[in-house]
């Protein structure tokens, strides 16, 4: 049950200020001095009780807590999670509040379900302000079900303990695993080490999706052990992560399946963008183990060629999606090979790949016939010609980017209006040779177009018009200072 930081915050936050009588005030003051200090270092899509505080901040204990400011926070963050607030109030300095004033909190009133339904909506800083309201909150607030998501973010944050915090206390119900969690997202967070994603390994035997997007300290082996010991693992974002090469099970999970089993891992979408040091070898291995494969990014993995590419084919033949832009090795050849996809091939990016001409273009247009989505930016070996042969094939294209390649004019926006006429979205920038001509072409033919993007080039203010009264809904985007 994701959470929405957005909706639901003020009623809460209004429920909870007026239910401040009933606790101390000080240690409230305090937990609300915590958690606004770092909002952007908290648990994600589902709200958690658990606070992301400096190290140096004085544990709570029997529900009283330090005053420190929270401009004056500095040093290591970690994640703490507080014990259970006391069921009885002996502070001298609380006014316990009137049989009248309890008649009117009405919320206490709703069924456990209903006020779990209220807490999936509240961002975790009034989440765990609610936590401190009274035994019962608490309770809720650790509910399983408030917990199918984890996201951790900053840089500064210990992500490795704080990791170990959520995942011992989610384990209390089932221990040793957390069989409720099924997605943990951990983005930028530089003191991720491998002992966190080990930590997520060995507890989280449910899990379905992994995003660790540059996380520059993980390695090789934790990956290995996430997809060893997480078996229903779909979705893994190891994007700018530096030192990952290679997707593989370890030797143990290997040796303990059948021979019927072989060595597949079950994951679906796999983003590898800026792997540099990724190459064809360890291509080879991620295509061999992951042949379920349906969504593949590996954008600027600049050591890839096409004998890699080659090696997808030919274990992979379910990739609906694939983005090789800015893998400068890639050429002809290799559209050759992903044109084996056939009508499979759904999305293709090949932007900024000098190698690629209207041959590699022409491989594609013949067999990918159902393709919606092409990036060629920055191809400037594509010409009218491949153009032409692209939109007398791929006639449902809805999405093209071939921008940057000088040698496309108006004749190949012609041979596009006159076939695409799906076209949504079409991005022209810096393509010298197209006029105004071109775009009035497209324009009258193409009215479902949403975006056009024809800056850095020489069309006349009137061509604009003239797309404007056309396609409605289209937004342009341009250079010209004459046009608003």
């Amino acid at each position: 049950m994701g959470a929405n930081n957005g909706k639901g915050s003020s009623s809460i936050s209004s429920d909870v200020s007026s239910s401040t009588d009933h606790t101390p005030t000080k240690a409230l003051r305090n937990v609300a001095t915590s958690e606004d200090s770092d909002l952007s270092m908290r648990t994600l899509s589902t709200p958690s009780p658990a606070l992301i505080c400096p190290q140096n901040l004085h544990s709570f204990q029997n529900g009283r807590g330090s005053s420190t400011s929270s401009s004056s926070i500095t040093g290591e963050t970690v994640a703490i999670v507080h014990s259970p607030p006391p069921t009885r109030l002996t502070h001298p300095l609380i006014r316990l509040a009137s049989k009248h004033q309890k008649e009117q909190a009405n919320i206490d009133r709703l069924p456990d379900q209903c006020i779990i339904q209220i807490f999936s909506y509240l961002p975790t800083n009034q989440l765990c302000r609610c936590a401190r309201v009274c035994r019962r909150w608490y309770n809720l607030a650790w509910d399983p079900r408030l917990w199918r998501t984890i996201r951790l973010t900053g840089e500064t944050l210990s992500v490795d303990r704080a990791l170990k915090v959520l995942t011992r206390r989610l384990c209390q119900d089932t221990p040793n695993v957390c069989l409720m969690l099924e997605t943990v997202i951990v983005s930028g967070c530089r003191r991720l080490t491998d002992r966190g994603l080990y930590t997520i390994a060995q507890c989280c035997p449910e899990l379905r999706r992994l995003e660790v997007s540059n996380c520059y300290n993980i390695s090789n082996e934790a990956v290995f052990d996430v997809v060893s010991l997480c078996p229903n693992l779909e979705h893994l974002d190891v994007s700018g992560c530096s030192k990952v090469t290679c997707i593989s099970l370890t030797r143990e999970a290997s040796i303990k399946l059948s021979p019927m089993h072989g060595k597949q891992i079950s994951i679906r979408y796999l983003d590898m963008t800026d792997c540099f040091v990724l190459e064809d070898e360890g291509l080879h291995t991620i295509a061999a183990h992951c042949t379920q494969l349906t969504h593949l990014y590996l954008r600027r993995c600049i050591r890839i060629t096409d004998e890699g590419l080659r090696y997808i084919m030919i274990y992979c033949a379910t990739i609906k999606e694939l983005s090789v832009s800015d893998c400068r090795f890639v050429s002809d050849f290799g559209m050759r090979e992903i044109a084996k996809l056939e009508s499979r091939l759904r999305y293709l990016s090949i932007a900024h790949c000098g190698r690629i001409t209207d041959v590699g273009i022409r491989y594609i247009a013949k067999y990918c016939s159902k393709l919606r989505y092409l990036n060629a930016r920055g191809c400037e070996g594509i010409t009218d010609h491949g153009v032409e042969y692209l939109a007398k094939n791929c006639t449902k294209l809805k999405s093209l980017d071939i921008g940057k390649c000088p040698l496309v004019s108006d004749i190949g926006l012609e041979f596009l209006a006159l076939n695409c006429f799906n076209l949504k979205r079409l991005s022209l920038k810096s393509c010298e040779s197209i006029t105004g001509q071109g775009l009035q072409i497209v324009a009258a033919n193409c009215f479902d177009l949403q975006m056009l993007n024809v800056q850095d080039c020489e069309v006349s203010v009137d061509a604009l018009r003239f797309v404007k009264r056309h396609c409605k809904r289209c937004i342009i985007e341009h250079t010209n200072p004459a046009f608003f």
